[in-house]
Formats: C-alpha cells, sequence, structure tokens
C-alpha cells in the first residue's frame, strides 16, 4: 500500500485540492509540505498529535517536512473553532513556546541538511510593510468570501476583532512565501483551517500563475481534533511535566470504545493489515485494543520505557498485576499539615486528584473517594503523618489514582 492510500485506510484526508496529482506527488516522494503551529502554550498537547505523526509518516515515505513555527501569526490569534478572542502573548512568551515546541518535535521528526527543516513566520511577517502587503495580497482577497469562511461565521456574534480577521491573509502569505522560497508545494492542516488553506493556493495561483502547483489536502475533522486536544476541559500535554507519562497511557486507555479502531488507526504505526486484523476481535478485548493503543502512543511521545511503567502502574491499580512501584506517588508537604494532621479535603488536593478544596468537597460528598480501600463519608476527615509513612492509596472517581507518602 502506498503512502496517500494509507493516508486514506487510516481515515486521516477529509479533503483536497487536485488529488491526483497530490497522490503523485507524495507517492513518489516529492512532496515537500507544510503543517503551521502557533506558539500559544509553551507544549504541544494531543490536539497537536495527529498532525506530528503525519509528518513522520510522509518523512519515512521520502518527503520533506517543514514545520512551520507561527511566531508571527500567534500574535494574532487564530479565530477557528473560538467563541472569543485568544489571550494576547508577548514576544518573549511566543519565543519561549517555540522553542520549547522544537525539542519535542524533534522526538518524531528528523531534522537537518536534506531532511525536515523548522522555520518560523515571524522571520517574514513581521518586516511586512503594511500598505504593500495591502497592494500585494489584499486585493487578491474578497471580504465576502472570506465572511462566509466557517472559521468567522462563529465568531460574528460574539464579534470577530479586525486583528484576527487578518489571520486568513496572513496564514495564506506564508504558503505564498514557502512556496518562493523554499520550493513548499503542499499544505496539510485540520479540516477546521480549510477556509484558511484555500487562500493560500488560491493567492500563490493568483499572484505566480495557474501553473504553480500549491495544493492543499484537509486532514482531521474540527470536532475530532477539540475531543482530541482536550480531556474533561484539561488539556493533555506532550509535556511528562505537565502530563505525566501515566496519566498520558491512561487517558488513551480510557478512550470510548467507539473510538478505539479510529484512533488505532490514525495514530500508531501499527500496519494496516494488523489492525484489520484486530478490527475483527470479539467485543471481549476491546480492553486489549485499549491497551495496545494506550502503549503505542505513549512510547511514541515518551518512550517504551516509560511506557513499560505506565502500563505495569495501570495493571496494578485495575487489574490486580503489575509493578506497584510504578504507580504515580506525590508526598505531602510539611505545610499540608496544621496541628500534626491533614483533612482528607487537602490530601485530595496535594495530590492532584483534585484542583480545589470545593471540588474536593464534591467528591466526598457524592461518595467518590477512598482511601486505603475504605470509603471516605467524612469531609472533616483527618489523618496523621505516620498513616502514610508506607505509603497509602487514595483513589478519586473509578480511574484516578496517586499513592501519597510523606
Amino acid at each position: 500500500m502506498k503512502i496517500y492510500e494509507e493516508l486514506q485506510a487510516r481515515g486521516l484526508i477529509a479533503q483536497t485540492t487536485d488529488e491526483e496529482q497530490i497522490k503523485e506527488l507524495v507517492n513518489t516522494g516529492k512532496a515537500t509540505f507544510y503543517i503551521g503551529f502557533d506558539c500559544t502554550a509553551d507544549s504541544l498537547h494531543i490536539g497537536h498529535f495527529m498532525a506530528l505523526t503525519l509528518m513522520k509518516r510522509l518523512q519515512m515515505a521520502g518527503n520533506k517536512p517543514i514545520a512551520l513555527i507561527g511566531g508571527g501569526t500567534t500574535m494574532i490569534g487564530d479565530p477557528s473553532g473560538r467563541t472569543d478572542m485568544r489571550k494576547m502573548l508577548t514576544r518573549e512568551d511566543i519565543d519561549h513556546n517555540a522553542a520549547c515546541f522544537k525539542r519535542q518535535m524533534e522526538k518524531f521528526i528528523e531534522f537537518g541538511e536534506d531532511k525536515a527543516m523548522m522555520v518560523n513566520n515571524a522571520d517574514w511577517l513581521l518586516d511586512l510593510n503594511y500598505v504593500e502587503l495591502l497592494r500585494e495580497v489584499g486585493a487578491c482577497f474578497s471580504v465576502n468570501n472570506m465572511l462566509r469562511a466557517e472559521c468567522y461565521k462563529q465568531r460574528m456574534e460574539k464579534g470577530l476583532s479586525f486583528l484576527e480577521f487578518n489571520y486568513m491573509i496572513m496564514q495564506s502569505y506564508d504558503f505564498y512565501h514557502m512556496f518562493q522560497k523554499y520550493n513548499c508545494n503542499l499544505e496539510f492542516g485540520g479540516d477546521d483551517q480549510w477556509s484558511n488553506m484555500l487562500g493560500g493556493t488560491e493567492l500563490i495561483r493568483r499572484k505566480l500563475g495557474k501553473d504553480a502547483h500549491a495544493m492543499t489536502i484537509s486532514l482531521l475533522t474540527d470536532s475530532q481534533g477539540k475531543k482530541m486536544g482536550k480531556t474533561a476541559g484539561n488539556a493533555v500535554w506532550l509535556d511528562p511535566e505537565k502530563t505525566s507519562p501515566y496519566d498520558f497511557y491512561q487517558y488513551w486507555r480510557n478512550v470510548g470504545d467507539a473510538d478505539v479502531d479510529k484512533c488505532i488507526k490514525m495514530l500508531t504505526f501499527i500496519p494496516m493489515e494488523e489492525i484489520y486484523e484486530m478490527e475483527k476481535w470479539e467485543d471481549s478485548r476491546i480492553n486489549e485494543k485499549k491497551e495496545i493503543l494506550a502503549f503505542e502512543l505513549t512510547s511514541l511521545v515518551h518512550g517504551k520505557e516509560e511506557a513499560q511503567k505506565a502500563q505495569d502502574a495501570a495493571r496494578a491499580l485495575f487489574a490486580g498485576g503489575g509493578d506497584m512501584s510504578n504507580v504515580p506517588s506525590v508526598a505531602l508537604k510539611e505545610e499540608d499539615f496544621r496541628d500534626g494532621v491533614v483533612d482528607i479535603l487537602q490530601v485530595l488536593v496535594s495530590a492532584g486528584l483534585c484542583s480545589t478544596r470545593s471540588e474536593a468537597r464534591r467528591a466526598v460528598e457524592q461518595g467518590g473517594v477512598t482511601v486505603a480501600d475504605a470509603k471516605v463519608t467524612d469531609v472533616k476527615t483527618t489523618y496523621n503523618k505516620d498513616f502514610f509513612a508506607d505509603g497509602i492509596m487514595v483513589k478519586k472517581g473509578k480511574k484516578s489514582f496517586k499513592k501519597v507518602t510523606v
């Protein structure tokens, strides 16, 4: 199976321009393609994960990736998928976030001469002359067409700032610039980016002629990207300091039954022949599939050793087997204790099982907290230091555990 057909089989392609030309490019390893990453945080999260694995797949097939760091576009803010304006970041914040992105991307993509490139659109966008940009690029865009784009529609009721309105032009200019400077002939992006991506393709053809072979592929749908990018209101980060390997493993171990096969296809590097066989498994083996998914993805992000530790910890907690020493643990601090005791609410907050004492109170009152296999029902329950001397398992709900020590 050639790479384009594999992308289709894995359910990665939503829509394209010039499909036959794109198929020929990527199957023969002649695509120089880019994906953009705006630096809105100091870590990539699993909403970016599909883009990273896609770049790795295409590079393995002989194509050249360009990872575009949005140092310039982040200063404007992408309105796609937003109901309000993004937080304005300083140049220093953006530069710091860009450096963090680069370190994480290097785990997936091989950078170097004649390999993958990393570029930052701040290098060309921040030096643009506004009047010259309006004359050279602005004249190529119809405001009527822009307002019909999905990325703007959902913002019109609450108000779309003129700053954000320029985002499509900036993203389009990125493709136009890289087409000329780096011979970049293909852009990949999420389905929610389709209007912006078409803008770049059309700008190139209007400025450089219809024979300019710039093409676009739309991947992951917007709703699926958001679903993968967040869980329970919190982002799942690729940085182990933000989301531990164990929590990362558990996120994938707990995906919905209906999503397991789709996630295995889209995100793992398991050969399609093996995946087709797995799809024939009985429903009774669904947890085995989830373990495979979680182990494969944790290995990709954190390495096999951390993936094995996470799997051992999960099995120790949920299946009665595995190494308990790998269960995530946290040590209570001296300031957690008052008069030699700590209450259950502080235990839950300090263990990271609840973000606030109010949330911890609700968890106890709803009967969702156990300590050393005993359900806690009184929010005034306290413990002394000796109680935690050998490590005590604290559980919130069915799937959140921490071994608490002092």
